[in-house]
């Protein structure tokens, strides 16, 4: 059933329970990178493999606390929501405004009421984005309006200065021929430290999955059509997933081996260090195994002197990826799109330039070539 016949949708979320949260990152590991079981029994939620799963996180009610607390209100004040619903300004800070950054009206309001913040009014300025945007790293609500506590507000002037909360997507990393009524993401948790403040900051949903979803975590199915596995069951995928880029290619994974598709399937996937960061190794390693996994190539760039990524393990394997490509494979990536996929699409551009003898026009072309047929395809964020 979909998104419309079962009811919900992103402005209907199911109120689905999370029903695993477990550590993929071990010992000795730079991040905490979790895999998340949510159950949407009783939803009639469907989705198919390349979907992402949206999720409607809550602000941390500690940092919900400290707002209310350097503005002077008790939480109780009546507000209008983002929605236009009436609600006390605890519950509207919770789960309807965004803390972790500054909107341009509160910068704009404090510049106003703040004479030490009249210079933030310069930064709003069309020309000095790049300085607005090195001032607000890492800064939040918080930090605003304490660095700048002249400026006063009254609850609903305050509530109206702030952006909606937004609900996040998560690549699926499960197939439902094999989950059932469950859906399984792969999520890194967002933590770090700033120069200015000896507050720990935070992501918001990644921690809100991690920590402080108990009970009810809203969600919905978001359809992503252009990212499916090869409707030929017999041809081959090469798929691209560092880091959390892995998700959709362990339920594409799951879904080829239970729907029976016969294609030959070569995993890339990146990391910091294999001791401690090999997400859902022993799964990869049975699908090799059994067949379902034909190749399997990763790259942890710590575990030597030399950074080592997913595009040099394309490049040394250039000769035979380009086989497969010249084979009728699909070529699939997932993950960053600011660095990690502009360096793959570099790397298989030299690969099809190299193997091919072709010149980097003609290189251009075949990579083209494969996006029009819908052979190369992207879930980048």
């Amino acid at each position: 059933m979909s998104s419309t016949e079962s009811g919900y949708s992103r402005k209907n979320p199911f109120p689905a329970t999370l029903s695993v949260n477990r550590k993929l990152t071990g010992e000795g590991s730079n991040k905490d990178t979790r895999h998340f079981e949510i159950s949407l029994s009783g939803s009639g939620l469907d989705y198919e493999v390349g979907d992402s799963l949206g999720v409607f996180p809550s602000n941390n009610p500690a940092l919900v606390e400290l707002v209310l607390k350097e503005l002077g209100f008790t939480g109780a004040e009546p507000v209008t929501t983002a929605d236009g619903a009436p609600a006390p300004l605890r519950d509207a800070l919770l789960k309807s405004y965004i803390l972790t950054e500054p909107s341009k009206q509160l910068l704009q309001a404090v510049s106003e009421r703040d004479s030490s913040g009249a210079f933030l009014a310069n930064l709003l300025l069309p020309e000095e984005k790049a300085s607005l945007e090195n001032f607000l790293w890492g800064r939040d609500v918080l930090d605003v309006l304490q660095e700048f506590s002249a400026a006063r507000f009254t609850p609903e002037e305050f509530v109206k200065l702030l952006r909606k909360l937004q609900p996040r997507l998560y690549s699926i990393a499960s197939s439902q021929r094999v989950v059932g009524e469950s859906v399984h993401l792969t999520i890194a948790v967002v933590r770090y430290g700033v120069e200015h403040s000896p507050r720990r900051r935070e992501g918001v949903c990644s921690t809100f999955l991690a920590e402080r979803a108990e009970s009810s975590v809203p969600v919905f199915v978001h359809t992503a059509k252009h990212f499916r596995v090869p409707e030929n069951p017999d041809a081959p995928a090469i798929m691209v997933g560092p880091g959390t880029g892995i998700a959709p290619f362990r339920a594409f994974l799951q879904e080829r081996q239970a729907s029976g598709a016969k294609g030959p399937n070569w995993l890339f996937f990146g990391e910091q260090k294999s001791a401690s960061d090999f997400f859902y190794k022993d799964e990869f390693e049975a699908a090799i195994a059994s067949g379902a996994l034909s190749k399997f190539t990763t790259a942890f760039s710590r575990d030597q002197a030399e950074k080592i990524y997913v595009q040099h393990r394309m490049l040394e394997h250039g000769a035979e990826l380009y086989d497969w490509l010249e084979k009728g494979s699909f070529f699939y990536v997932c993950g960053d799109a600011k660095n990690m996929a502009k360096d793959v699409d570099a790397a298989l551009h030299s690969i099809v330039e190299k193997h091919g003898a072709k010149t980097p026009e003609q290189a251009k072309e075949y990579v083209d070539a494969l996006k029009k047929e819908k052979r190369y395809r992207k879930d980048v964020y």
